[in-house]
């Protein structure tokens, strides 16, 4: 009887064949496909023994029918040709493919076999119970152990995806709470294994929830033989984001407590997701618990998260302390270049001004800024604008103990006189003077001249410069006396401007004559102009130069007048000159001359 040959998979034939009596539907395929050319369509023959195809139990049983199963080569045909029918010609199921697979094994075709196997997962069939025992003895029985052993790999890869599908349908079963899921997983039978874990995560790791309960599921139900640390590290890559922190949270507390490591590509995964989603405080925990295996962590890692702290979100300094606390407690040293690394951070978001409160948060955590860091820090926070935090910045790290170079104080001077409150640039001034002593003042003197000028004129710069010079013996340089003399005149002020001609002959510079005759000439009086002469002598004696340039600039102004009681108070030396008589009488003659005269 044709059902009692069947050998697996409960299969018959359709009771279409029992109709044919001279000739059954197995012996009529098997002798169609034993010619190596068959008809190149077989269906009609087919149709014409009684054989229905489309129906599933067919194909299963005509393939392990004696007919079929004794001639392989027939068989082998048969079901290529099938296979390439459409559905309703021929139905090619789960337990087609297994008969297929049980007759290739059987007769030593491992390149068939495996080809089969190929199409069967693409199909998303597995191999059945029966296929895989009735396989692995016939490879076993012709000595092709490797086949035997693949095999053996290939249905254990079914088997667990099969468990890992089981699993992934219960955990979206959208009508059963987490009880209900839990219970169903319990009662499902299902061995928890590594590979389980890593295929169900890979299946429901992008939805937290599933996760969670599968999650609960395997630590109730794991045995001894699961590797915890890979649970635990996939359970931090799907839960180490923000709806799961705590849950997150939790695994690390976990995981701490079971002395198991996180993984490194885990590590950078969670915190680039924390990072993403401004989740700092979060970022730096991680970090804390990955330090507990300093070996996990290297000086970039440190560096990378530093930089995102001081730039992510509201700046949040205790983050800044427990982050390097965290470095620094693991054995590292925490060098200059990690403040340099966050001074460009800073400036990369406007954050300059924050410069010295994070560089005191670092020392808090266990940096040791030498000198030349609270000099940046400084340095940056002016630069920032945020002047009045710098000056507290430099008199809270000098009661410290260190000691500032008056380039620091000068650059603070400086940026308040470039700025709006200059009352304040002459007190810091002062303040450098009391620290630093009086020495390569100038080029802070220039510029507080400068903005004193600015914003409150000639006279207040000149006499903050007076005071400087006299009573704290600061020398400006030349150029400030030049830049002082030139605004003072410029504005009427030659007293003024006179003195600072005294002070700047008392420094060991000659003196700045110029705008003195540019403004004599034009406006000034006959004791203004002896003033300048009275200044310009040389050991009481009067320059006949300086009495020959005003005579000439007053001639070039048409001030004729001033010129001759000029000349009738000037020393007889003067009046009797070659020089100076030539040019009177030259202006007697042809009125104002341009040419200037040699110094006699």
């Amino acid at each position: 009887m044709l059902r009692a040959a069947l050998s697996s998979g409960g299969g018959r034939l359709p009771a279409l064949l029992s109709r044919h009596r001279h000739l059954s539907g197995s012996s009529s395929i098997a002798a169609l496909f034993s010619d190596p050319s068959p008809p190149a369509d077989p269906s009609a023959a087919i149709q014409s023994a009684g054989v229905d195809l489309s129906h599933p139990d067919t194909v299963p049983a005509l393939l392990l029918h004696p007919d079929l199963a004794g001639n392989y080569a027939a068989a082998s045909r048969f079901f290529s040709w099938a296979a390439s029918q459409p559905p309703a010609a021929a139905a090619l199921n789960s337990r087609s493919f297994n008969s297929m697979l049980q007759l290739a094994a059987a007769n030593g075709d491992a390149d068939r076999f495996w080809s089969l196997v190929s199409d069967m997962r693409a199909k998303g069939y597995g191999i059945s119970k029966a296929a895989f025992r009735a396989a692995s003895e016939s490879f076993r029985a012709k000595d092709m152990a490797r086949d035997a052993d693949l095999l053996q790999e290939a249905y254990a890869a079914h088997a667990r995806n099969a468990a890992a599908a089981e699993v992934c349908k219960i955990l979206r079963s959208p009508d059963k709470d987490e009880a209900s899921k839990l219970a169903m997983l319990g009662g499902s039978g299902i061995e928890v294994t590594d590979e389980l874990v890593a295929l169900v995560v890979e299946k429901v790791g992008q939805f937290p929830p599933q996760a969670m309960v599968f999650f609960r599921w395997v630590e109730q139900s794991a045995g001894a033989g699961i590797g915890w640390a890979k649970v635990y590290n996939a359970m931090a890559r799907v839960l180490g984001r923000e709806d799961c922190i705590e849950e997150f949270r939790e695994v690390l507390r976990k995981m701490r407590g079971k002395g198991l490591q996180m993984e490194r590509d885990v590590y950078v995964t969670v915190i680039d997701r924390f990072l993403k989603r401004k989740m700092v405080e979060d970022a730096v925990d991680l970090f804390r618990f990955m330090t507990g295996r300093p070996e996990n962590l290297s000086v970039e890692d440190f560096m990378f998260l530093l930089k995102k702290v001081v730039v992510t979100g509201d700046l949040d300094l205790k983050l800044v302390t427990r982050l390097v606390r965290c470095f620094h407690n693991a054995g590292n040293e925490v060098k200059a270049s990690a403040f340099d690394a966050v001074l460009k951070s800073l400036r990369s978001v406007g954050r300059l001004g924050e410069s010295g409160r994070v560089l005191m948060a670092m020392e808090e955590g266990g940096f040791a800024p030498g000198l030349v860091d609270h000099e940046k820090a400084f340095i940056s926070m002016c630069d920032a604008g945020n002047l009045e935090e710098a000056r507290d910045y430099l008199a809270s790290v000098e009661k410290s103990g260190y000691k500032f170079g008056p380039k620091i104080w000068s650059f603070l001077v400086q940026k308040y006189s470039l700025g709006e409150n200059v009352d304040m640039a002459v007190t810091c001034f002062y303040e450098m003077l009391e620290r630093s002593g009086n020495e390569n003042m100038g080029s802070a003197l220039e510029v507080l001249v400068s903005g004193l000028y600015k914003k409150k004129g000639a006279k207040e710069a000149f006499k903050v410069t007076k005071n400087l010079v006299s009573e704290k013996a600061v020398v400006p340089w030349q150029s400030t006396y030049k830049y002082l003399i030139h605004k003072l005149t410029r504005q009427g002020h030659l007293k003024e401007a006179f003195e600072v001609l005294d002070l700047m002959k008392s420094n060991g510079f000659p003196p700045f004559i110029d705008p003195f005759i540019a403004q004599i000439s034009k406006s000034g009086t006959v004791d203004d102009a002896l003033c300048l002469l009275n200044a310009t002598a040389l050991k009481g004696l009067p320059s006949r130069r300086v009495y020959g340039r005003l005579f000439q600039a007053l001639f070039k102004e048409g001030r004729h007048e001033i010129a001759q009681q000029l000349l009738a108070q000037s020393p007889a030396s003067v009046q009797n000159h070659a020089d100076v008589r030539d040019l009177f009488d030259r202006m007697k003659q042809d009125g104002p001359v341009a040419a200037a005269l040699a110094d006699g």
